[in-house]
């Protein structure tokens, strides 16, 4: 997708880019701690979407998907999503709890382990999206849902929606040597959010 649709030149899509790269970078080493084992990243996708199109980047919209909700205050607020795919779900659960689960089976004590892991890797992101452009942001204690992606990605672009129109989308491939952990990290920034992230790390979205 051409992120130029949206006003950004070359310039400031790298500069989005460094952001994702760091904030990946912060997330795998926090990975690796949580799961005692090295953890690397293939180098981010990063992406500005238009709230209408977030509904299918997971894949299917019938794939259950868990979602992890935070409400971002400070300087440039707006709401963060973390998904996890199914196949990350089982993953995560088997490495940390030495237990195999279908997706649908997720207990409360699954759901603690994915509201943390959640809340660990998007302050990755949130804290290099801080560190890079000097902006003060918190994020709230997380919301939890297990659906399919669909009813979760829609109904938190619904919410949000009267907030911005875009979307900043950072995919992330963190590899446990051969096995891929996906993840999903949407900044739901409002209005003025966007703008005040670009000028922040020297630009002038207006131009």
């Amino acid at each position: 997708m051409d992120n130029t649709n949206f006003g950004l030149n070359s310039i400031q899509q790298d500069a989005l880019k460094e952001v994702g790269n760091i904030g990946a970078g912060n997330a795998a080493t926090s990975f690796s701690k949580i799961l005692d084992r090295e953890i690397n990243i293939e180098v981010p996708s990063i992406e500005i979407i238009p709230l209408e199109d977030v509904s299918t980047i997971t894949g299917s919209e019938e794939d259950h998907v868990a979602g992890i909700l935070f409400k971002v205050t400070g300087e440039a607020p707006g709401t963060i999503l973390f998904i996890f795919p199914s196949t990350t779900i089982k993953y995560l659960v088997e490495v940390v709890m030495d237990k195999q689960i279908e997706p649908e089976e997720i207990g409360e004590m699954e759901e603690s382990l994915l509201k943390e892991l959640g809340n660990i890797l998007s302050g990755s992101y949130l804290k290099s999206i801080g560190d890079m452009t000097d902006l003060n942001m918190t994020q709230s204690v997380p919301g939890f849902s297990y659906d399919m992606a669909g009813a979760i990605l829609s109904s938190t672009m619904i919410s949000a929606s009267s907030t911005g129109e875009n979307v900043l989308l950072i995919e992330t491939e963190f590899m446990d040597g051969e096995r891929k952990i996906d993840g999903y990290f949407f900044f739901i920034p409002q209005i003025e959010s966007l703008s005040i992230i670009l000028n922040s790390l020297g630009f002038d979205n207006d131009e």
